[in-house]
């Protein structure tokens, strides 16, 4: 199912089955099968299969994936706030970093009004990725696989860290990959700038880090460091590190695993409950991670544990996440890019009513400068 490429050492070693090879496609089973629509959007946009909410299957002609954000009159404002985010998270520098950047690019975004009378939905164009790595965590990872994959999410963590960015909701479905076993990381529609006042509400519980479930404020960007850890450790294994039934659940799997924790990390926790509440548990010992994944490569155990850190000031960064030497035999330093401009974070402080958002993604919309497209405004006929 996985064929190696007779390439250099530093680039991918093996590259997902299509239609066209005599194994077969790996990747067919796990396109969308419920039902779309095919409608014409847009004129300057060629006909395209959507659903509401979600990743859009392209019409054969098109290579491109779509988006649809269908939110504005029943989403709230919260909602709409991510919409609008995703428009506005700086993509990969350039047009190389488009090509190499593992971070999606958004192409283009428009809708398929002609004005703002009636405007309610709005599609993000993107590169297109066949599937994600959770229609295909069944199968099973070779050592190299897990360390090519992961060098790629551990890359565009490093970008968009450096842009003052916390994605705080990576799990499986939102990294895209391709034939081609090229990863992108999606869906930024939770990100927040790294200093701003976080939630406990955010990531898919299984994935969510400690500091996350205790509801710390001011948590860092290495609460993404921790969802890779659990990503990875899903690969080793097929089955999912910790499986929590619901929050308290969640912590005690953690606990299970990376044992109690000391004082020390007691001290810092700011929520009295979530304190009060780790004090009143057994102490359980520290589980020795080369016993849980036994026939793991010993560098992927080692930044397992150094990536799955209960202290956030003891858990790698990306950057000391990518000078691990579980990565050497793929790192390219000069690929591990970083962002030329923070994130305007000018969104987080904005307090607008539906309509409000409306107004201002439509506008975001018209000034938005597409890919290869710089024309494309003028051809449009939107107003205001």
């Amino acid at each position: 199912m996985w064929r190696r490429r007779e390439e250099g050492p530093k680039t991918c070693p093996f590259t997902l089955a299509t239609a066209e090879n005599r194994e077969g496609n790996l990747l067919e089973p796990f396109l969308p099968a419920q039902e779309a629509s095919l409608s014409r959007s847009h004129p300057r946009s060629p006909p395209v299969l959507h659903y509401s909410g979600g990743v859009a299957v392209p019409h054969p002609s098109c290579d491109e994936h779509r988006k649809e954000k269908r939110l504005l009159q029943t989403g709230g404002e919260q909602h709409a706030l991510g919409a609008a985010k995703e428009i506005h998270i700086p993509p990969p520098a350039g047009v190389r970093g488009l090509r190499l950047g593992v971070v999606i690019g958004l192409l283009d975004v428009f809708t398929s009004t002609a004005s703002y009378q009636g405007f309610q939905d709005f599609y993000l164009v993107m590169p297109y990725m066949r599937t994600d790595l959770q229609k295909i965590m069944g199968h099973e990872f070779s050592d190299e696989k897990i360390q090519y994959l992961v060098y790629q999410m551990l890359k565009g963590l490093k970008y968009i860290h450096s842009a003052g960015i916390v994605h705080r909701d990576l799990k499986p479905s939102n990294l895209a990959v391709n034939e081609d076993c090229q990863l992108k990381i999606l869906d930024f529609g939770l990100a927040r700038q790294a200093d701003a006042e976080m939630t406990g509400y955010v990531v898919t519980r299984w994935y969510r880090a400690p500091e996350v479930i205790l509801n710390w404020m001011h948590y860092n960007q290495t609460v993404d460091i921790w969802s890779i850890g659990c990503i990875m450790a899903e690969m080793l294994t097929g089955k999912t590190l910790f499986k929590g039934k619901d929050y308290l659940d969640q912590l005690t799997q953690i606990l299970k695993v990376r044992g109690h924790p000391g004082e020390d990390f007691l001290e810092k926790l700011e929520d009295k409950a979530a304190k009060s509440y780790i004090k009143s548990l057994p102490k359980i010992p520290k589980k020795d991670l080369s016993v849980l994944f036994p026939k793991a490569n010993p560098q992927a155990v080692d930044l397992l544990d150094k990536m799955l850190q209960l202290d956030v000031e003891k858990r790698l960064t990306a950057t000391e996440a990518l000078a691990h030497p579980y990565f050497d035999q793929f790192r390219d330093v000069e690929e591990e890019t970083e962002a030329q401009h923070s994130y305007d974070d000018s969104l987080e402080h904005e307090k607008l009513s539906i309509e409000e958002w409306k107004k201002h993604i439509y506008k975001e919309i018209l000034t938005f400068s597409p890919i290869a497209r710089k024309d494309s405004k003028k051809r449009s006929g939107m107003s205001l």
